[in-house]
């Protein structure tokens, strides 16, 4: 690592369009939704920001579009909140990367929480022993960064809409028990091994390393679609090698047929037999699933196969 003496800056106090401001693309600072719109709404009601963005106009940016080191929240809260322009103090000294970042992390320490993964990209890119220190991290939240951490699935970094939902009288209470059931388990919590919790840590980094992403949830949608291609591997949980089930419980289809999709054809032809089988009283109305099972087992078995359940 090397050692670069930080530079003294005087920044002047000047005024802006937020509109006109470049907003950073890699930010580990991210709001929740809930505390946006409560900055949007002081913002709003103050008639100004009380807190003022850096910005920075000395790297290679269209003029008048100065980058915002610190106070990109408040900046993109000054536009909905319908400010004209923002007072804000702009470093004109002309800063390499490595300054650019020590700076961002260091003053970014308004109302917000860090997505650990973009805290981890951003401190990574500084091997400048002085410019760690200037980052402000402390031991503790080094520690942290020393593992991939599941907590950038949160809303890091996210753009917000609302969007209203209309329930017709029939559907309505479906609907509030739905939400109501939904409200219920928000705090609920399960209990998992701590091996558990570190093999899931080591799938997310070496997810990370394989496909060079520094966004969490990117790495979990990875792994997700590697689960896809394989889940007929599923199996595994519900029945031994030599095709005995494991328990009495319900499987997802998909791991049966190894997709979640069928030609539309063969669908069409599944159905016309299970709607047959239901009307002639072979098998109980919703259990169309019993009509297959009885297929496969006497195509394995002949007409002697005995259903796994007790049909009508």
């Amino acid at each position: 690592m090397t050692h670069t003496p930080a530079p003294q800056f005087r920044p002047p106090l000047v005024r802006r369009d937020p509109r006109e401001l470049t907003r950073l693309e890699v930010n580990a600072r991210y709001m929740r939704k809930e505390e946006y719109d409560r900055l949007v709404e002081n913002v709003r009601r103050d008639g100004c920001l009380t807190s003022t963005p850096l910005i920075y106009s000395g790297g290679e940016y269209e003029e008048g579009a100065e980058l915002v080191l610190s106070g990109n929240h408040r900046t993109m809260a000054s536009i909905d909140a319908g400010l004209d322009e923002i007072d804000c103090m702009l470093i004109e000294e002309k800063l390499t990367r490595q300054q650019l970042v020590a700076l961002q992390l260091s003053h970014n320490a308004i109302a917000g929480q860090d997505d650990p993964a973009t805290l981890k990209q951003l401190y990574d890119e500084l091997d400048d022993v002085d410019w760690r220190a200037y980052s402000g991290l402390d031991d503790e939240t080094l520690q942290l960064l020393a593992e991939v951490s599941p907590e950038g699935l949160s809303e890091a970094n996210l753009d917000f809409a609302t969007v209203s939902l209309i329930f017709l009288p029939p559907e309505l209470e479906a609907a509030r028990e739905a939400f109501e059931q939904a409200r219920i388990g928000q705090n609920a919590s399960w209990l998992a091994a701590r091996a558990d919790y570190e093999q899931t840590l080591d799938t997310l980094a070496s997810t990370h390393a394989a496909h060079k992403v520094g966004n969490v949830a990117t790495a979990l949608h990875a792994i997700l679609a590697i689960v896809e291609n394989h889940l007929t591997d599923l199996q595994a949980g519900y029945q031994t090698p030599d095709g005995e089930p494991l328990h009495q419980g319900l499987v997802g289809l998909e791991t049966v047929l190894g997709t979640r999709m069928l030609p539309a054809p063969a669908a069409a032809t599944i159905n016309k037999a299970i709607a047959a089988a239901e009307g002639r009283g072979e098998i109980a109305q919703g259990k169309g699933y019993l009509l297959l099972e009885r297929l496969a087992g006497e195509y394995l078995s002949g007409s002697n196969y005995a259903p796994s359940e007790q049909q009508p």
